[in-house]
């Protein structure tokens, strides 16, 4: 009796603690392990071009898992012995649940065997990235289960939500655009760089749940998710497209190993197309045979312009009041530089020309006779303000500040950068400094975001691009005025009818990074339209092409293609004045 006294006089004090001194701590245990946290993921922004064309989206989708326990039980409790029709149904379903996943997902049904019966598990992963209406179908055959009329459904398949990215457009503007990875997360492009704002915030449900589902009295929390931000490009889908094909055909054409075609608005700097061959499919990067075609050229590879510099540089003799279209020099056959000499990519004997003619006959040695009139680092801050030596900011990723060489540079260094060597740069870099050439010599940052949405529809601010003054509207109409003469006034077939055109060619040798060398050629053209007012400019780059090596030849065909198209697209009025016919040499 004492011993028993003893022991319920231990109960009473150990039930006395619990209800009175411990109560509320072991309540809050109880809760904790009653309660269940689920995540609710935010469903990811779309990207757009400037008209609203989907070119990334998100759909539903699901990752569809098994519990093959439950399977092989057919979700029987396995507290109590089941019944005969129990059991006949429990060594059905394997087969039943196998079938119907391959009816849906694809394979044979001994695919899916092994992991619906695994032993001693609960959690097996099936599918993932399952669109919602085939879970759907998969939902209607379990219901319908064993007599098929879904009085005995099977059971042990679930679904959480698992978003597929999409690319309505395919492998259109692939290289800006980018890719996620299997993770949802942005691995290139633009869906890389944007990724934080894409993503969205998840959400976050705690509820109270016990070992038979939800409580419906319990505790339920929730904070919703908050759904990724939207972007519209600047980029022109039917513009964007049909750049690319004309840049694949020059690609072709010419034997190239890869080519980069940009489309620029010449007053804003938005980019309205920016090509890149050869090209990826977003929703397969997989299949790319070289990782170089993941990136996105325009922006990431610098490569030497060569007789493109020519602009740039008779824009700041221009400004600088040392040259004008018709400055007379006489250009010898060779010119000494250095510790050798430079040379024209024609042969000739002493020539007359104008600093028109030398822009037309694209004479590196008339050009550097011209260049050597400008203090060596007056040359490079004029390089500098347009853009040169230092990345865009165009919004997109990976781009390259290129080269450029400083006040302190060599002498024949001078001579070198004046016709497009000695110095680096990226397809946009050159895009955005002719454009502010020709637009009356403002500078506008090169652009590929135009707006940006949050999920509750309120409009972002965005950065707002940069603009300066790089040279005097009266050294701009002398510049386009040389340019013009590149079309009207040398060879033939290179007007488009009905527009006045602008532009200069560019045949650079190529430095190979792999042998520290000069190895085959660039070639490219840029062109402007209309020369009167111009609008729009067009710049297309050919790397090492095989059947030649003249930009005139092989890029300006491409170039003219995009701005025939380009050019009533954006209602610009045909020309109404004919081209000025000056003078390329003197007497």
């Amino acid at each position: 009796m004492v011993v028993m006294a003893l022991v319920v006089t231990v109960c009473i004090g150990r039930a006395f603690q619990l209800q009175a001194f411990d109560s509320e701590a072991m309540a809050a245990q109880a809760a904790e392990k009653m309660q269940s946290t689920r995540e609710l993921p935010a469903t990811r922004g779309s990207i757009t071009d400037r008209d609203g064309v989907v070119l990334a989206a998100t759909e539903p989708a699901m990752l569809i898992s098994v519990d093959p326990d439950m399977v092989m039980t057919n979700g029987a409790d396995k507290r109590y012995p089941m019944s005969e029709r129990k059991q006949e149904e429990a060594a059905a379903a394997p087969q039943a649940v196998a079938e119907i996943l391959a009816k849906h997902l694809g394979g044979r049904p001994s695919t899916y065997l092994d992991t619906l019966t695994e032993e001693d598990s609960r959690y097996e992963i099936i599918a993932k990235k399952v669109p919602a209406a085939t879970w759907i179908e998969i939902q209607k055959d379990m219901k319908a289960g064993f007599d098929g009329e879904g009085r005995r459904p099977w059971w042990g398949l679930f679904a959480t939500s698992d978003p597929i990215r999409t690319y309505p457009q395919r492998a259109l503007a692939g290289n800006v655009v980018g890719f996620v990875n299997g993770e949802g997360v942005g691995s290139a492009g633009l869906e890389a760089v944007l990724d934080d704002q894409l993503d969205g915030e998840p959400g976050q449900e705690v509820y109270d749940a016990s070992t038979y589902g939800r409580i419906p009295l319990g505790e339920n929390v929730m904070t919703p998710a908050v759904d990724g931000v939207d972007f519209e490009l600047t980029l022109d889908t039917d513009l964007q497209w049909f750049a690319e094909q004309a840049l694949a055909d020059g690609v072709k054409k010419s034997g190239a190993a890869t080519g980069m075609a940009v489309v620029m608005n010449a007053k804003s700097g938005e980019l309205l197309a920016l090509a890149n061959s050869p090209s990826y499919n977003p929703a397969n990067p997989g299949a790319v045979e070289d990782p170089g075609d993941l990136s996105n050229r325009a922006v990431s590879n610098a490569y030497e312009p060569g007789s493109v510099q020519k602009v740039l540089t008779m824009a700041a003799l221009a400004d600088a009041g040392l040259v004008t279209p018709d400055t007379k020099v006489q250009v010898e056959s060779r010119i000494a530089s250095g510790g050798g000499y430079v040379r024209d990519s024609f042969s000739h004997g002493t020539l007359q020309l104008t600093a028109r003619g030398i822009i037309a006959q694209s004479s590196n040695i008339g050009t550097i006779e011209l260049a050597r009139l400008m203090d060596k680092g007056d040359l490079s801050s004029y390089l500098a303000d347009f853009g040169l030596g230092q990345a865009p900011g165009s919004g997109l990723p990976a781009e390259t500040a290129g080269a450029l060489p400083g006040a302190d540079m060599a002498d024949y260094t001078r001579d070198q950068i004046s016709f497009g060597q000695g110095l680096s740069v990226s397809a946009v870099q050159m895009a955005a400094a002719v454009s502010a050439v020709v637009n009356g010599g403002t500078y506008h940052q090169p652009t590929i975001l135009k707006s940006a949405t949050a999920a509750d529809g309120t409009a972002l601010e965005l950065p707002t691009p940069g603009s300066r003054r790089v040279i005097s509207e009266e050294a701009s109409d002398m510049v386009v005025n040389m340019m013009e003469a590149v079309i009207t006034q040398v060879g033939k077939d290179r007007e488009i009818p009905g527009y006045r055109t602008a532009g200069k060619s560019g045949t650079a040798q190529r430095f190979d990074p792999d042998c520290k060398c000069y190895n085959g050629y660039t070639a490219s053209f840029v062109g402007v339209a209309p020369a009167e007012d111009p609008q729009l400019v067009v710049y297309v780059v050919l790397d090492q092409p095989r059947n030649g090596n003249s930009g005139s030849s092989l890029a300006l065909p491409v170039v003219n293609n995009i701005l025939q198209m380009a050019l009533p697209r954006y209602n610009v009025l045909p020309s109404t004045t004919p081209a000025p016919e000056e003078p390329l040499t003197y007497e």
